[in-house]
């Protein structure tokens, strides 16, 4: 909605070339409140008037000498390239309205003046003209917007993407069902495994569902996803064709949309193998001083 105020602040031309047209138009626009009211009876300096100022409302006469109406309002046309033209003609000539129409005018007051109807068309004119700049206006502001925030969420993606791979081998995403739907990462190399080995149904965050895995260690880590909770720095083993063991950390975080609803999770995943086995041989290797049991 619009403020009264506002309206009576929009700027208007008054275009006519006899002065007692300008001056009665002036004066009853004044009367009624308008504050920002200027004219010119040279129809030749109408276009770069507006040009300079884009002006709310245009009241152009049509009948004028060496340049009319029509000429105009083709010059406006120009100006005003979004196809709204704020021009409202006057005219003594019933059969130059329709004309005036539909060159692009949007309405029209007869000679001579009926000061209530030009009063209430020029307030209508003027109120969707207003309206419609502010929701031109609005519309800039929202598409700026939205143009920012994607902006923010590609920056926001990109830091978070350079994290993970910092913090981590790999990221994962698995759907509800715990099938791999995005992986980014060696993580194929390091599981030595085949594309198609991603997209059967793991049962667990961060793993395939190929391999030899510990059992009791995947049943806790199933155990919790079967609650949708998260998890941190889990690590779990499987046994590799050459014997060895490989331990792998991965945490995780359940994914929810709008809705509530739970579509799957996503998290990092790192091959911790050989800091596990230092810490393996670390605690198998007695400690300085320690004695050996003797036999009984």
């Amino acid at each position: 909605m619009l403020e009264p105020s506002e309206i009576l602040n929009a700027s208007i031309l008054i275009v006519d070339d006899q002065l007692a047209n300008v001056q009665l138009l002036e004066r009853m626009l004044r009367n009624a409140g308008y504050l920002r009211i200027s004219s010119t009876m040279d129809p030749r300096a109408v276009c770069p008037q507006h040009l300079a100022h884009r002006y709310d409302l245009i009241l152009l006469d049509l009948q004028m000498p060496e340049m009319d109406g029509f000429e105009v309002i083709e010059g406006l046309k120009k100006i005003e390239t979004d196809g709204y033209l704020p021009v409202l003609v006057i005219t003594a000539q019933p059969g130059h309205k329709l004309r005036a129409l539909q060159a692009g005018a949007k309405d029209f007051v007869s000679k001579p003046f009926d000061l209530i109807e030009v009063q209430t068309r020029i307030h209508n004119m003027l109120e969707v003209r207003l309206l419609y700049r502010k929701l031109d206006n609005y519309n800039k502001v929202l598409e700026q917007t939205v143009l920012e925030r994607t902006a923010e969420l590609r920056e926001s993606e990109a830091r978070f993407k350079s994290f993970t791979e910092l913090s981590s081998d790999w990221y994962w995403e698995q759907d509800a069902l715990g099938k791999f739907t995005r992986t980014s990462g060696p993580v194929l190399e390091m599981l030595g495994l085949e594309p198609e080995d991603l997209h059967g149904n793991a049962g667990a965050p961060g793993t395939p569902a190929s391999g030899r895995w510990n059992a009791a260690e995947r049943a806790v880590l199933v155990a919790n996803i079967a609650s949708r909770q998260p998890f941190l720095d889990f690590v779990y083993s499987r046994s590799n064709d050459d014997g060895t063991i490989q331990y792998l950390q991965v945490s995780g975080e359940p994914m929810f949309d709008t809705e509530c609803r739970f579509t799957g999770y996503r998290g990092i995943g790192m091959d911790v193998t050989d800091r596990m086995r230092r810490e393996v041989s670390t605690q198998a290797v007695p400690a300085a001083g320690a004695v050996a049991p003797r036999p009984a």
